[in-house]
């Protein structure tokens, strides 16, 4: 099979024009995915020789640990808040869940994959937007 590089380049080039994540393209029987992974990283020098800017840049990093536990997505996919568009959603903010209840699915080659909880606890925070893509190991709730 022969992969024709311009479709590959011109589906990489709105991947940026448009801000997209992930770009599916199909003929006949070729399909073509492209998508990139961004991360971001933030980064700050912080001086040596003050000892105050040190002390204020770790307070800062502590206020953005995350407190509570954190359920992780156990495969990359497309994790879903309901098991049908339109559906009662698994888990919203303030539902108490129970380790084992399934928080979201995460579709994976054509596979609905259901998430369990990991533990115990009433649900502060949904991290991901319902039809979003997911890495492996990547946040998704984060319990009380």
């Amino acid at each position: 099979m022969k992969i024709d590089k311009k479709i590959i380049k011109e589906l990489s080039d709105y991947l940026e024009e448009f801000n997209l994540t992930e770009l599916e393209y199909t003929e006949k029987d070729t399909k073509i995915k492209v998508s990139k992974n961004t991360v971001s990283v933030n980064q700050q020098t912080i001086p040596s020789n003050n000892n105050n800017k040190i002390k204020t840049d770790a307070s800062n990093l502590a206020k953005n640990t995350v407190t509570g536990i954190e359920v992780k997505s156990p495969i990359i996919g497309t994790a879903y808040h309901a098991p049908e568009p339109g559906a009662k959603k698994f888990a919203e903010i303030g539902k108490k869940i129970k380790k084992g209840d399934t928080i979201m699915i995460v579709e994976a080659m054509k596979t609905m994959n259901h998430v369990p909880s990991t533990a115990d606890g009433i649900v502060k925070e949904i991290c991901v937007e319902d039809g979003q893509p997911v890495e492996f190991g990547q946040t998704i709730i984060i319990l009380e």
